[in-house]
């Protein structure tokens, strides 16, 4: 430990933390751009300087270290006046009069930034870089003329997710972020998963919106209009509100999608429960026929396009299952269309989704049945904000919702899918039971819970011995695992793959900002709704039952295999 002081205050911290983590200990807040809390800390924007006393130049505080004895200070006239020069300089190549119309008016960075320093006049003009904007992409947009070049972006696109679909060309003046050769990141091996919107500070990255395309299905007197709602969206909407990280907004969230004027209103945990029944038969069938293992799961549809870029030749180990939201779209269209006696054609299926990869998925040619989509349009929780704001309605003085019967039944099982791990807990739950034919006394496998970034256990199950599983969230963990699987040293059943770190309740598509703290209040929502619910397993839930009954006939058998499973493409790495 070492101790220093910072603007006249004593603190103590550990050897090697920087300034601005120390700064932090005594409430003292240093304003940064280019720093990305527990992911980048490059010095790049020089937004964060500070005065060291006995140093002649001023350093930035997300890199420079603490050591013994340093007297700092962090506001002074000096400091301030580099700070705003330094910010003067950022705006006087940024489109500013684009700021009413850019998707994070009034939740932008460098807006906030500006306003904290008293910047009211652009002081310094003249030739500004100009960029494309690259809008190919069916999930994520980006702008040239709007980044700042703080390479939050490309950090998590290289170092977290290990995909670099995009990074730094050129230098000074005509430095751009960008695929390869200026490729538009529809041509590249982007996973689409949006965490480089979730990392940039301005509008310079943002999902490709869906809003006037669901308005104009909702006015459309002869559309039949669904919408559903993925697990983490009700951990996280209320954010946009005002609400605390981790407030469970569930009730409010169906009230107001009914006032927006959806037909009907179910929800994704339907199908969350359906892909463990068929999932987890699809895992005894090949541990007991000698099928392809370990088997991965499917549910995130960032890192099958992942695994389809960069592990072609692993797609025979991921389950065949369609996402949930894809299942219930597909069901919407047969089974409860047929109930209803409603025409496919005329049914439009809209999913909240966390993800923006979701946009892609639901695009496939695969997606499909007899022609028709299984969902129409995927919009993130962020657009569903803006869909209740345009709205004008109050979300904080609505009353608690409901879901429709029968598509909105659903186990706690399947509302944790939300949080890495949480698919592995739902298959463990039922596997065990389906085989053992005994209840399952502790339902909570806290093995597989938790941020670390790669979990194994191995759950002892009488008539199969031991399973041996993981679980990896964010595609650097799960390079590792696909690594170990290529190489034979991986000698697990069943792994849990998430795209996003933290699993979907931190995907492109939530509230921003996101960082540990925040991912683990939305996931600690989602594991108190699913101990709060009676039955709290997959195949316990009667609806599913039920619609086995009635409609699929068993699991894994012809009908479910065509509307419920789907295959995988090879793609280029480049």
């Amino acid at each position: 430990m070492i101790t220093l002081t910072i603007d006249g205050q004593k603190v103590q911290v550990e050897e090697g933390t920087t300034l601005l983590e120390a700064a932090k200990k005594v409430n003292v807040r240093i304003p940064t751009l280019c720093h990305l809390p527990e992911v980048q800390a490059i010095g790049a924007c020089r937004i964060c300087l500070v005065e060291i006393e006995g140093n002649r130049n001023l350093q930035p505080a997300c890199t420079f270290k603490a050591s013994e004895g340093l007297v700092v200070r962090t506001n002074t006239e000096r400091v301030k006046r580099a700070r705003k020069f330094s910010l003067e300089m950022i705006i006087s190549d940024h489109p500013m009069d684009d700021c009413l119309t850019c998707p994070r008016n009034q939740k932008c960075e460098l807006q906030a930034l500006a306003m904290e320093m008293g910047i009211t006049e652009i002081k310094y003009t003249g030739a500004q870089s100009k960029g494309i904007v690259d809008s190919l992409s069916p999930a994520i947009v980006r702008d040239q003329n709007k980044c700042v070049l703080c390479r939050r972006c490309v950090t998590v696109c290289k170092e977290i997710q290990t995909v670099s679909a995009i990074f730094p060309q050129n230098r000074s003046f005509n430095t751009r972020v960008e695929p390869a050769y200026g490729q538009s990141l529809n041509d590249v091996a982007c996973a689409m998963c949006g965490q480089c919107i979730t990392a940039c500070p301005v509008g310079a990255i943002y999902e490709k919106e869906s809003i006037q395309d669901v308005w104009k299905a909702i006015f459309d007197p002869y559309k039949f209009v669904v919408v559903q709602n993925a697990p983490a969206v009700r951990a996280a909407l209320g954010e946009e509100f005002g609400f605390p990280p981790g407030t469970l907004v569930t009730g409010k969230m169906l009230t107001a999608v009914r006032k927006l004027g959806f037909n009907r209103v179910f929800d994704t945990n339907f199908a969350a429960d359906l892909t463990i029944i068929e999932e987890g038969n699809e895992l005894l069938h090949r541990l007991k026929n000698g099928g392809v293992l370990p088997m991965i799961t499917s549910c995130s549809p960032g890192w099958i396009k992942f695994a389809e870029h960069f592990y072609p030749d692993l797609l025979p180990h991921i389950s065949t299952c369609k996402s949930p939201h894809q299942m219930l779209g597909a069901l919407v269209k047969s089974y409860y269309a047929e109930k209803e006696g409603i025409d496919p054609a005329n049914i439009v299926v809209v999913s909240v989704m966390p993800c923006t990869a979701k946009k892609f998925e639901c695009n496939r040619p695969e997606m499909s049945n007899n022609g028709i989509k299984d969902v129409d349009y995927v919009i993130t929780t962020r657009e569903l904000a803006k869909m209740i704001r345009q709205a004008g309605i109050d979300f904080a003085a609505l009353e608690d919702g409901y879901y429709d019967h029968p598509l909105g039944e659903y186990s706690g099982a399947a509302t944790i899918f939300g949080a890495t791990g949480g698919v592995m807990e739902a298959a463990l739950r039922t596997v065990y039971e389906v085989v053992t034919g005994k209840t399952l006394e502790k339902v909570d496998f806290d093995e597989v819970r938790g941020l670390e970034g790669v979990k194994e256990a191995a759950v002892d199950i009488p008539g199969l011995a031991e399973v041996k599983v993981a679980v990896a969230h964010g595609l650097g963990n799960a390079r590792k695992i696909l690594e170990r699987i290529k190489d034979g040293s991986a000698d697990y059943h069943f792994i849990e793959i998430m795209c996003c770190p933290g699993g979907c309740v931190s995907g492109g598509g939530q509230p921003i900002p996101v960082n540990n703290e925040i991912r683990r209040l939305r996931a600690k929502a989602l594991y108190e709704e699913d101990s709060n619910l009676k039955v709290r397993k997959s195949h316990e839930n009667p609806y599913i039952k039920t619609i086995y009954e009635e409609f699929l006939g068993e699991p894994l058998g012809e009908k479910s295999h065509h509307l419920l499973h789907t295959h995988y493409t090879p793609r280029s790495k480049f």
